[in-house]
This record gives C-alpha cells, sequence and structure tokens, in this order.
C-alpha cells in the first residue's frame, strides 16, 4: 500500500477516536448511537432560516433577531439575581427518551412504574423543571431563576403512558398518572411531557383516541409525530417517507384539529435526505425533529445546536447494556449534578438569555441582543 493511503488511513482512525463524546466533553456534534426502538405549530427548514436572517418568526419559529440587527458592543452586564443563581443558559439540557412503561419489564427499553416515579422525582428534588419539546425546540420556555430545564419525551404511545379510567381520571401507573402524581407532590415540577405518536394510539380505538388526545393537550401535555408504522426512514423513498410521516400528522390534524411541532425519527434513524422530514408543504411541517441520543442537547441558544438533529438520552440506570455506565440518564443525571458549571440554568427571564463571560464563544449570535454576561 503506498505510503500516503497509510497516513492517510491512520489520520481517518485518529479522527473517529477523537470524535467519540465522553460525558462533559465539548466536541463537535455527531449523530448519536441509535437504540434499538426509538422514539413536535411548526415552520419549514427554508421558513426557519428566512426568519433568521429576516428577522421575521417562521410559523412556529422563536422569531430570534437577524444578524443584521445583532448588537456588535459588549454584552450587558446580567441582572444581579441572574447571577446569585449561577445562570448559565448555554448549558446542557436532558431530553429524556422513554418507551414502553410497564408494572414488570420485558424489553430492553422498559421502564417499570416505580422506576419512572422515581426518575421523576429525581429530577423535582434536583431542580429541573419540564419543558415540551416543541418549547425547547424553539427556545420559547419559562423556567424559574436557579431551576434546570428537563424534556420528557414518550415514544411510541402505548398503553402504560394514558389511559383514563371510568370516572375519567389516568389510570394509575400510567406515565401520565405518575407525573401528575410528582408533580402534586413537588410544587413547581410542572406536569408536561411531550407523546411521540404511532398510529396504535395507547391501544385507543379511535372514538376514545381522539377524545384522549383533545384530553392530553388540555391537560398541558404535547403530541409529537412518530410516523405511522414506526419503520427505519433511511432506507425510504421520498413518497414514503412522506406517507409514513405525513399518513400519522393527517390522524393526529382529523383526531384534534391540531398539527404537531415535532418529530422523533423512528430508532434514531435520519431519511437519505432530511427535508423530505421537515416538511412537505401543508401537509406537515415541523419546528425541531429529535434523535434516539445518547447525551444531552446543547442549549438552543448555543451555537453548536441543530434543531434538525436534538440529541436525547435513553432513560435507564448504569448497565452494561449499550454502555448505559455512560450514556444513560441516571449516568448522565450523575454527571451534571457533579458539574453543575455544564448544566443549563435558568435566570428566571425568557427574554434574557445569561451566561459566564467564560461561555461567550458559544452564544449563537442570533440572540445576541438578548444576551447577557456576568
Amino acid at each position: 500500500m503506498p505510503l500516503l493511503h497509510k497516513i492517510a488511513g491512520v489520520v481517518i482512525v485518529c479522527a473517529v477516536i477523537l470524535g467519540l463524546t465522553l460525558p462533559g466533553e465539548r466536541r463537535a456534534r455527531e449523530k448519536a448511537p441509535t437504540a434499538e426502538r426509538a422514539g413536535n405549530t411548526s415552520g419549514t427548514a427554508d421558513a426557519a432560516t428566512a426568519a433568521k436572517a429576516s428577522g421575521t418568526p417562521a410559523p412556529g419559529g422563536s422569531g430570534t433577531p437577524s444578524a443584521s440587527a445583532t448588537p456588535t458592543g459588549p454584552i450587558p452586564a446580567a441582572a444581579p439575581a441572574a447571577a446569585a443563581a449561577k445562570a448559565n443558559e448555554l448549558g446542557q439540557v436532558p431530553v429524556l427518551m422513554y418507551h414502553r412503561i410497564v408494572k414488570k419489564p420485558e424489553m430492553s427499553l422498559d421502564r417499570s412504574s416505580k422506576e419512572l416515579y422515581d426518575e421523576l422525582t429525581r429530577l423535582a428534588k434536583g431542580g429541573y423543571c419540564p419543558i415540551t419539546a416543541g418549547e425547547f425546540a424553539g427556545g420559547r420556555f419559562n423556567v424559574p431563576a436557579g431551576k434546570h430545564p428537563v424534556v420528557l419525551t414518550f415514544d411510541d404511545s402505548t398503553p402504560g403512558h394514558f389511559a383514563l379510567d371510568a370516572s375519567g381520571r389516568p389510570q394509575p401507573d400510567t406515565a401520565v398518572a405518575i407525573i401528575q402524581r410528582v408533580a402534586q407532590e413537588n410544587p413547581g415540577f410542572r406536569p408536561t411531557a411531550t407523546f411521540f405518536l404511532n398510529k396504535e394510539l395507547f391501544g385507543l380505538e379511535d372514538g376514545p383516541a381522539g377524545a384522549g388526545l383533545k384530553w392530553l393537550v388540555q391537560q398541558g401535555f404535547e403530541l409529537g409525530n412518530h410516523t405511522m408504522t414506526h419503520p427505519d426512514l433511511a432506507g425510504m423513498s421520498e413518497q414514503k417517507v412522506h406517507e409514513e410521516i405525513g399518513g400519522m400528522e393527517d390522524r393526529i390534524v382529523q383526531l384534534t384539529g391540531a398539527h404537531t411541532a415535532t418529530l422523533a425519527y423512528p430508532f434514531g434513524s435520519v431519511p437519505r435526505k432530511e427535508k423530505w422530514a421537515r416538511g412537505d408543504g401543508a401537509r406537515y411541517s415541523f419546528q425541531g425533529i429529535f434523535l434516539a441520543g445518547w447525551r444531552p442537547s446543547p442549549s438552543p441558544f448555543a451555537e453548536e445546536f441543530d434543531r434538525w438533529n436534538i440529541d436525547r438520552v435513553r432513560s435507564e440506570g448504569k448497565i452494561k447494556e449499550n454502555d448505559c455506565t455512560k450514556y444513560c440518564s441516571t449516568a448522565w443525571l450523575e454527571y451534571l449534578d457533579k458539574n453543575p458549571d455544564e448544566r443549563y440554568t435558568s435566570d428566571g427571564d425568557p427574554n434574557t438569555v445569561t451566561f459566564p463571560k467564560t461561555a461567550e464563544d458559544r452564544l449563537d449570535g442570533t440572540y445576541r441582543a438578548r444576551a447577557r454576561t456576568y
């Protein structure tokens, strides 16, 4: 083999090794490893890009200031309360990914009702405040000063996520009932989550399914798109991708009268052309897309944030499977507890983006007008 070919091979191997991201390392973002079965009004990629350039909010977008209107002078000082709270709104945000919630786990991605209760209680005691996937993707959320946003996502719309009893209340041990219970026990813990839906819709027939979806929205939960049949989109044609995503969107709109804001890729698998998933005319048009993921997401105000490839973290203990000892929720939450300077901490003001001066180089320039430092 020619010497230059050998050298090229060594360079590629080194690049791959250096690209592996361990907890807390801030390297260039790559596509995360996919789980076995992964799991939201919205602007298209083109609309969002145009809005960013012009300063005009895209449909469902965050209305970020235009680059041309961005101040170039020193960033103003943060409010004393924000500095006292050690706000860092360029820090990492855990987007937790759940699948089946059952009394006794049978599959690798299952979590028991008790495990979900324990993890949510841990989040509440740790100062986390749930927000929806759509709020996060659009950078539009309000979390109290000193608290940390967390996004709870549930894939595949299985019966253990949601069901109502004869009196119209959530069935005990379902995800919705557990979320509401933790919120009642921990004032300030917002009872919300995003459910990425497949056609089964919690195992309900169309009539009950429509009533159930409307109940969820009325109670502050969010609905997202997860395709009709949960296929691997990577090997599908443009038409098939549109059918899978559009078919699910059609059904949700038929049952609720409203579109979803975000999509979660089944298996975390990206189509051959990402634009096929982002929008299809008036049929669907997303604000953000979520991967299957193995790491917290960058802040939506950080330069490295990519709304079309948002990282998630599998909910799991520190087990060997899929390297959960480093990359699943228990390990990551422990890491962020031990390294609070790397975690997103709110300044309590949704109109400003506060962070330490040392983090200024990570700010997305379109948010500079809202930036504050200390």
